[in-house]
Formats: structure tokens, C-alpha cells, sequence
């Protein structure tokens, strides 16, 4: 018979892989994407002392679907005002095990044309 593929385990199994080499420090935090079928989230995580120091996601903006690329972009933007007002202007960018095109790269696009440096 055929294995069933489950999509998300191949993903989180990715991302776990890739974490052995990202790791955020308190001078270069790490920038997290997560992305669902409706939303996206975004945090800058400072994994040394356990502490996410900057978040946003398509849900707490309102007239923006999470679902599209330009909803993305604005999530982007929102999260490096957001780490540069805590005074983080160098990040490790964490893609999820996602791959690096569409609202993963909007969203890591709009962050570096709004001042983060990855």
C-alpha cells in the first residue's frame, strides 16, 4: 500500500533539522514564520534566555487577509517596527521548513526594506 503523506509533518521535520544550525542569541535574535492556510505569524525570539522579544501576525491587523502575499508584507513591516522600538536591528532569519518564496518571501522582504538586517 501507499504511505499517506502528511505535508506538515515534512515540514516540522525541515525545521527541526535546520534549528540545529539557527539559533537566536541575544545580539542576533532568531525571526520565526509560521504560516496557516488563513494566517501568518511572525516573532523574533531570543532562544539563549527563552524570551520572544517581538511578534506579529495577520490576525491583530485589520483590513489585511494572512492568506496573500501583500498581507505578508504588512506583517513584515509591522514585526521590525516592532524589534527595532526593542532596539534589535540584526536577526537570523528562521523560514519554518517553509519554502523561501511567496508569503514567507514577502514577509522577509517587507522586514529588511523596514530597517531588520538578515
Amino acid at each position: 500500500m501507499f504511505k499517506s503523506v502528511n505535508k506538515n509533518a515534512q515540514r516540522q521535520k525541515r525545521h527541526r533539522r535546520m534549528r540545529f544550525q539557527i539559533i537566536g542569541t541575544p545580539e542576533r535574535p532568531r525571526l520565526n514564520v509560521f504560516r496557516s492556510n488563513k494566517q501568518i505569524y511572525a516573532q523574533i525570539i531570543d532562544d539563549i534566555n527563552q524570551v520572544t522579544l517581538a511578534q506579529a501576525n495577520s490576525r491583530e491587523i485589520e483590513g489585511i487577509n494572512g492568506s496573500n502575499t501583500e498581507g505578508a508584507s504588512k506583517v513584515g513591516q509591522l514585526v521590525a517596527q516592532r524589534a527595532i522600538e526593542k532596539n534589535v536591528k540584526t536577526v537570523v532569519f528562521d523560514r519554518g521548513g517553509y519554502l523561501y518564496h511567496g508569503r514567507v518571501k514577502a514577509l522577509a522582504e517587507a522586514a529588511r526594506e523596514a530597517g531588520l538586517e538578515f
